[in-house]
């Protein structure tokens, strides 16, 4: 049978394919823009083709011999963080929903108030403090600042809150301690949530390039980003194939990561209850 949209229905799927349209098309234009020959690629006026199909720009960028490592740096960066992140957030964010402590609510505050700090102004403090502990050029550098997220312990927070409390009092009568509960019944139940931001750290790390390109020199500790705009800007000047086809190499395991996670996430983010916030 034919489905029958309403008008307010239609508004809506004319609003979002035109969205949709809005974000994929600087995607589209870098894609296509990685695929011409360099000297095509500022010819005026602008075409979305080449006079040929070429995968120069990645064998040049390919060819540096470093991105391999890079890549391998932001992933064991970006798995450190996440699961750092996501086990103290949610350590933190159940001792504020089930416990109760003196300063509690003064400290819930604070935390909640780091969601408004942008994280830029943090920078030339953090910075500071790297350099006083003498780790920069570490991976601790570029680990530690970014496992601090408040807005991660509000999500859970406000989670673990809906979370029955008769299960957990079911095993304290069973003779289970606050730390077995935690671990073994509370942490399960929060699986949807706890996939939704993890991806989510997961992501937002692998992006991050501002933090690891201040406090990174090393090849060897550098990530993807900032190998590749360190290569891009020393060796390949303003080439935009190559640009383009480095920023499509950065993106396209968080790509990956998306289409097999979807799942997770939507339903994470139901769960979360922030959906409609």
């Amino acid at each position: 049978m034919t489905k029958r949209f309403s008008p307010s229905q239609l508004v809506l799927l004319v609003i979002a394919v035109i969205l949709a349209a809005v974000w994929i098309a600087p995607i589209a234009w870098g894609l296509a823009t990685s695929l011409k020959p360099e000297d095509e690629t500022t010819v005026i006026p602008l075409q979305w083709f080449g006079s040929e199909l070429t995968f120069d720009a990645y064998a040049l960028v390919l060819g540096t011999g470093g991105i391999v490592k890079w890549a391998i740096n932001s992933v064991v960066t970006a798995v450190i963080v996440t699961f750092l992140t996501v086990l103290f957030s949610a350590m933190a964010a159940y001792g504020f929903a089930r416990t109760q402590f003196r300063g509690q609510r003064a400290l819930l505050g604070l935390i909640l108030a780091g969601i408004m700090v942008p994280p830029h102004v943090l920078i030339a403090p953090l910075f500071a403090q790297m350099v006083a502990l003498g780790l920069v050029d570490t991976w601790w550098a570029i680990i530690l600042p970014q496992v601090a997220a408040p807005l991660i312990v509000f999500i859970l927070y406000k989670f673990f809150q809906d979370v029955p409390p008769e299960l957990e009092q079911a095993a304290f009568v069973d003779g289970a301690g606050r730390w077995r509960v935690f671990f073994t019944i509370v942490l399960p139940l929060s699986r949807p949530v706890l996939a939704a931001v993890s991806i989510f750290t997961f992501i937002t790390t692998w992006n991050n390039f501002l933090w690891p390109f201040l406090v990174s020199t090393d090849p060897n500790t550098m990530t993807l980003p900032v190998g590749l705009a360190n290569v891009v800007q020393g060796t390949f000047g303003l080439r935009y194939a190559q640009i383009m086809a480095s920023v499509m190499l950065a993106g396209l395991p968080l790509l990956v990561v998306f289409v097999l996670f979807q799942r997770q996430i939507i339903r994470g983010v139901a769960h979360t209850g922030l959906a409609g916030q």
